[in-house]
């Protein structure tokens, strides 16, 4: 099977149909030397993606905002307000009760993308589903493992 075409339905299978083709087209592909499977995916020097052990990816808020252009990604993400985001922007985890609004496709353990004002500020891990985020006022519900702030190349620009 071609990489760029696995990668494609990869994203699309985890985000929604039709958002692989908000993927750059020149991009390039690191592999594993002992199994041949792709590792990092980047994009000028800037790294969009992992790909998992257990087939899941863990995108980067970079490759997050460039796939906010659909509309179905958008079902994947989790809004917060201004009092939470200059913290989830640090690194630290994101609360039930700072959560304005949830996608339909938050399940737990999920890679979630985490916006303020419609701009990807970290991506991380959902603790909680959809139904259970919208529901509870406390406890967390993403644990974030990709901060804007946590990233040198960010800080520069």
């Amino acid at each position: 099977m071609d990489h760029i075409l696995k990668l494609q339905s990869s994203i699309d299978s985890l985000f929604g149909n039709d958002t692989s083709k908000h993927l750059p087209k020149d991009i390039e592909m690191t592999f594993s030397r002992k199994t041949g499977r792709i590792r990092t995916v980047m994009h000028k020097g800037k790294l969009l993606c992992t790909l998992r052990i257990d087939g899941g990816l863990a995108i980067s808020p970079y490759f997050a905002q460039m796939l906010m252009k659909s509309k179905t990604f958008r079902e994947n993400c989790v809004e917060v307000n201004k009092d939470a985001a200059p913290f989830v922007q640090e690194g630290r985890s994101v609360f039930c009760k700072h959560v304005v609004k949830c996608g339909k496709n938050v399940r737990i353990s999920s890679d979630t993308p985490i916006l303020f004002k419609n701009k990807v500020i970290a991506v991380g891990r959902a603790v909680l589903s959809y139904e259970m985020i919208s529901d509870f006022d406390r406890g967390v519900a993403i644990k974030v493992r990709d901060s804007l702030k946590s990233r040198k190349e960010e800080k520069e620009l």
